[in-house]
């Protein structure tokens, strides 16, 4: 069991910036993310593209603005549950008790959540057969190349993670690059290299096909295949790799009792807490009149949510307001010297 003060699920930029806030006023917090990695929206949509409605940063990507939350937050110490969703939250006491899809449970005063737009979750392959094989020897997203060396890798999709990882894994597997058109959606440079490799042997590329099952008992072992005009192969293959993108969804948020409209969370304006005591949302997921879907806008509601989580997580404590400037506590907390 974990105990915090408060738990925030979502490790976007509201997220990483609102536990930036809590422990500068001296509180807990512990993050929760359904991703492999910290960055929320910024990382998996526009790690690349640049943003210019940053107060004092001109410009800078979706990537260097995770990086320099993340720097931020280096004085800290913040636990991070990632790869992980909550299914469960209930009432228990004064407190929230908080379950993920991994078994982990929390108990806390004061659940922030900051979720974007809902969970990201990949695009899954549709045969059934698949999920008896998925995070063993089939994958939606690669977190250690090293186990597929030597292997045999059938990779599907078109866009930039599927070509960038058949090109990165042709160094030393054998690769089969699938996708259901002769069409590629990634970036040009990245097409003529994979077309480069094919010639070289180094890719195998079979265009107009798609999966229709995979076979194996205790292991995969091969994958089958139809093309459009009905055609089907059999690739003998030791994982498969699947890259369509993500979807985005509220998940379970939407079982836990709270005020939600069009897929946003309802909130007030003073603490950004909803219906529920104690549970706040910050960020793209909430609502409220006049609400701007703009990163600085997140930064004010963490804010003013994290301020609101110490009334309940010391409630024999008065709240002091302090300047980052002059505040010897807030400077201790950082790290710096008078």
């Amino acid at each position: 069991m974990n105990k915090t003060d408060a738990l925030i699920i979502g490790a976007g930029p509201t997220g990483l910036f609102t536990a930036h806030q809590l422990k500068l006023i001296g509180l807990n917090c512990e993050i929760i993310d359904n991703l492999d990695k910290v960055g929320g929206q910024c990382i998996e949509l526009y790690p690349d593209k640049p943003i210019y409605d940053i107060p004092a940063v001109p410009e800078c990507t979706g990537e260097e603005l995770t990086n320099n939350l993340i720097n931020q937050l280096k004085p800290f110490d913040i636990k991070f549950h990632l790869n992980q969703r909550v299914e469960e939250l209930k009432k228990k006491d004064n407190d929230w008790l908080v379950k993920t899809n991994k078994g982990n449970t929390f108990l806390t005063p004061n659940v922030i959540i900051a979720g974007g737009v809902g969970s990201f979750e990949p695009k899954k392959f549709s045969p059934k057969e698949c999920e008896q094989f998925e995070d063993k020897s089939l994958f939606y997203s690669i977190k250690d190349k090293k186990k597929f060396r030597g292997k045999i890798v059938s990779i599907f999709g078109g866009g930039d993670s599927a070509l960038d990882w058949a090109i990165e894994l042709s160094r030393d597997c054998k690769v089969n690059l699938i996708h259901r058109r002769d069409e590629f959606r990634a970036a040009k440079a990245t097409v003529d290299k994979v077309h480069e490799l094919v010639k070289a042997g180094k890719i195998n590329l079979l265009t107009k096909y798609q999966m229709t099952t995979v076979n194996g008992s205790e292991k995969l072992e091969s994958v089958e295949i139809k093309h459009d005009n009905e055609e089907t192969k059999n690739l003998k293959t030791d994982y498969v790799l699947g890259f369509f993108g993500l979807i985005m969804q509220l998940g379970p948020i939407a079982n836990w009792g709270l005020n939600i409209d069009k897929k946003k969370i309802e909130v007030d304006t003073e603490k950004f807490e909803t219906n529920q005591r104690g549970i706040y949302a910050v960020g793209d997921i909430c609502n409220y009149p006049g609400k701007l879907k703009l990163i600085l806008s997140g930064f004010h509601e963490g804010a003013l949510a994290a301020r609101a989580c110490f009334k309940l997580a010391r409630p024999n404590d008065k709240y002091r307001f302090e300047y980052t400037t002059t505040s010897t506590n807030i400077l201790k907390r950082l790290g710096k010297k008078d």
